[in-house]
């Protein structure tokens, strides 16, 4: 039984060297776990043939390796591959594998089950916040992915709200940014948030990796209806955190704004968000909002969107009308968990 046993998945490198010292075993054996795990794939400590073969009988007495394979999946014919991944309490979360242009690949992962921001245009939202991932359950999403073939990116804008799960993201960075476990740069990793102010000071001073914030909207009392979360941290707020955040040299902020018909593609909500960036680093990721069954917003036109990225670009901002993605699939956050995630 692996229930009185540590997943070795759930375990920072600090955490790992301090497990292994209580074994009686050297620092540097830390390292060379990892690298069977997360480099070679290894799940079985018998097969740590570097290891001393009693430290593998201790490691296996005390110890398992988690070792996620999706339960359903679902290929796009643009590539996208949409993966539902069920926990060992019976919940399941989803993780969409993305290509990018140039032959690169993103993942966009979960971190809690459910959600508890109630976000109005957001299937995730329907569900409710059942509980947070753990680090370990973070980190197999990138797991099991990669064995799909190279990750580029990972971007935190999967079901559930980053820095709602603050401390276990943490952790989870990590396991990703060790050198000997995944090895990702914090340049290649976003983390997006619906705007918990608080949780954003004390993650840009604790943490590393870009900085998404999902906007969505340009007056409170429209930010209010979409994102109640809003109704805590309204705008103001939410804007004088973004320019305070801390950013490297070349950074910036991603604002996320999901365009919706006549509800906050207007050229006045251009002009007002022009306003709203004013003293940020920013760039805009402008999105189409995916329609879903028990949504009554609309996708804006064409024509609407155009414009109000032109506006954007003409006054020197940066905004990126980001493609959409699996569309022949349940690829939007919350879709397949929505269709096949209950038994």
């Amino acid at each position: 039984m692996t229930e009185s046993k540590v997943d070795i998945k759930e375990l920072t490198p600090k955490e790992l060297i301090e497990f292994l010292h209580g074994l009686g075993k050297e620092k540097f054996r830390a390292g060379q776990v990892q690298q069977w795990i997360y480099k070679r794939g290894v799940t079985d400590f018998s097969a740590m043939t570097d290891l001393a073969k009693d430290l593998r009988v201790d490691l296996e007495k005390r110890a398992f390796i988690s070792d996620w394979e999706p339960e359903n999946s679902e290929l796009s014919q643009d590539g996208t591959k949409k993966y539902l991944f069920r926990l060992s309490d019976g919940e399941s979360i989803e993780s969409v594998r993305i290509p990018m242009e140039g032959g690169r690949t993103t993942l966009c992962i979960s971190s809690q089950v459910g959600c508890a921001m109630q976000c109005n245009f957001c299937l995730t939202g329907n569900f409710g916040l059942t509980r947070n991932l753990s680090a370990g359950e973070i980190v197999n999403q990138v797991c099991a992915a990669l064995k799909d073939g190279p990750i580029h990116n990972v971007v935190f804008m999967g079901m559930g709200e980053p820095l709602h799960n603050l401390d276990n993201v943490i952790k989870a960075l990590e396991i990703l940014y060790s050198a000997k476990a995944l090895d990702f740069s914090p340049r290649k990793v976003t983390i997006s948030t619906s705007g918990l102010v608080p949780e954003m000071r004390r993650f840009g001073q604790y943490a590393r990796a870009n900085m998404a914030v999902s906007l969505n909207a340009t007056t409170d009392e429209v930010r209010d209806q979409l994102m109640p979360i809003n109704r805590k941290y309204p705008l103001e707020e939410l804007m004088k955190a973004c320019r305070d955040y801390p950013l490297a040299p070349r950074a910036h902020i991603t604002f996320e704004y999901i365009l919706i018909r006549d509800v906050n593609d207007s050229l006045e909500d251009a002009r007002r968000l022009v306003k709203l960036l004013h003293g940020v680093k920013a760039k805009v990721n402008l999105i189409l909002f995916n329609e879903h069954e028990g949504s009554d917003f609309k996708t804006p036109e064409d024509a609407t969107v155009e414009a109000f990225q032109v506006y954007l670009l003409d006054r020197d901002i940066v905004a990126i009308r980001r493609a959409s993605k699996g569309q022949d699939i349940s690829a939007a956050c919350g879709q397949l968990k929505g269709r096949l995630g209950k038994k």
